[in-house]
């Protein structure tokens, strides 16, 4: 009897599934990224909120034998249709991403923490955060070139948008397999914690010591009233010209409204808390666990990170030329290095652009200008998202 019981715990371990199933070396690989990323989220502190909880996801599904017990599917009656035997935890939470219940909800904490003041001050940030979206576009074209089709161009091309949940949004939405979907959100995730690495080089490529010191006179104060009228402004507009964006769109501004209004600060507290940091712990989790290194590992996955990099990479030129123009029409006025926050990884990318002015000139303070493209850079996301799916769907 003795001798049976350990047979059995043996049996169910992840080494005798290794053993039996023949040497998986993706798992034990997908174990080492995973240890990786858990490194840059909590040894480099870049993107812990979501590296954390994704490489966490991507550790415990690869445990070898892990995969059967968390992803099980749930026996279901074929006559009454009643559930007979309970699917395997992750199972479930995965369904918040592949129902597209997650990012929406993501948007809604998002806009209940923006302040979109700064782009309410200076409107021309729109144009701003509508050029750093180049990157999409030629990455869209790049991964049709590496023979991806097109629904599956679109969900790598949204990298570009620097935006975790517009990526999963819209991968999810093109119906990419598990694999894709979950390279590409690892893709965005990892670049947008080293967009402090990838940017400042090209900002200082494209533009000279002259124009990154430039000093930018004070944004007007906004009223409050202003601040309300925005996002019902915004998505009114937006909904009318490109309703596939309203669902992230639409909960972004849903969020702010309820911040700026300031007759729900419960519901805003708990959309820019609790909630928020609930899904986000679900999400992580859910896209992790989709990256089982039999299907990661694979050539489409190098390719997306590569599309990747040049996305960002894109996004940011995009951003400082337009950022040039606007110098040169303006006389000056403008600091052409705004223009590279126009990604909407915020607030990470407005820093970028005020640490690398002030490499240059310690007093030049061009936060807030910033700001204005960076949260214009999440609205063009949502609505570079909502054109691809129009496009594609």
């Amino acid at each position: 009897m003795f001798v049976e019981m350990l047979k059995n715990l043996w049996e169910s371990t992840g080494l005798n599934h290794s053993y039996n199933g023949g040497f998986l070396w993706q798992n034990y690989v997908m174990l080492i990224i995973a240890c990786v990323l858990l490194f840059v989220g909590i040894g480099l502190k870049k993107e812990p909120l979501l590296l954390v909880p994704i490489a966490f996801g991507m550790l415990l599904i690869n445990i070898p034998g892990a995969h059967e017990i968390l992803m099980k599917y749930p026996e279901i009656d074929p006559e009454t249709g009643l559930t007979t035997a309970a699917g395997g935890f992750f199972y479930y939470i995965t369904r918040g991403v592949k129902w597209v219940i997650f990012p929406p909800i993501i948007f809604l904490g998002i806009g209940a923490m923006t302040d979109f003041g700064p782009l309410i001050a200076n409107p021309k940030s729109f144009i701003l955060g509508a050029a750093a979206q180049l990157g999409i576009f030629i990455t869209l074209f790049g991964a049709m070139a590496l023979q991806f089709k097109g629904f599956e161009a679109a969900a790598i091309a949204i990298i570009g948008g620097a935006d975790g949940p517009t990526s999963i949004y819209v991968a999810t939405k093109m119906g990419v397999d598990d694999a894709m979907l979950s390279a590409i959100t690892v893709a965005a995730y990892s670049y947008m914690a080293l967009i402090p690495i990838i940017q400042p080089p090209l900002m200082r490529l494209l533009t000279t010591k002259k124009e990154r010191s430039i000093k930018m006179e004070q944004l007007r104060p906004v009223s409050k009233r202003e601040k309300i009228v925005f996002p019902i402004v915004v998505t009114i507009v937006c909904g009318l010209i490109l309703p596939d964006s309203l669902p992230l769109l639409g909960m972004l501004m849903l969020g702010n409204l309820l911040k700026e209004c300031l007759v729900t600060d419960r519901l805003s507290q708990t959309a820019s808390n609790g909630l928020m940091n609930a899904i986000t712990i679900f999400l992580g989790i859910s896209v992790g666990s989709m990256a089982v290194g039999t299907e990661f590992l694979a050539l489409n996955t190098l390719k997306i990170v590569a599309l990747g990099l040049l996305a960002f990479m894109m996004g940011t030129v995009g951003g400082l030329l337009m950022g040039k123009l606007m110098c040169v029409l303006s006389h000056g006025k403008i600091n052409p290095l705004i223009g590279s926050a126009g990604v909407s990884a915020v607030p990470m990318a407005a820093r970028v652009s005020q640490n690398v002015a002030q490499k240059d000139d310690p007093n030049n303070y061009l936060l807030m200008h910033a700001m204005g493209p960076n949260v214009a850079g999440v609205i063009g996301s949502a609505v570079a998202a909502g054109v691809l799916l129009a496009v594609f769907l």
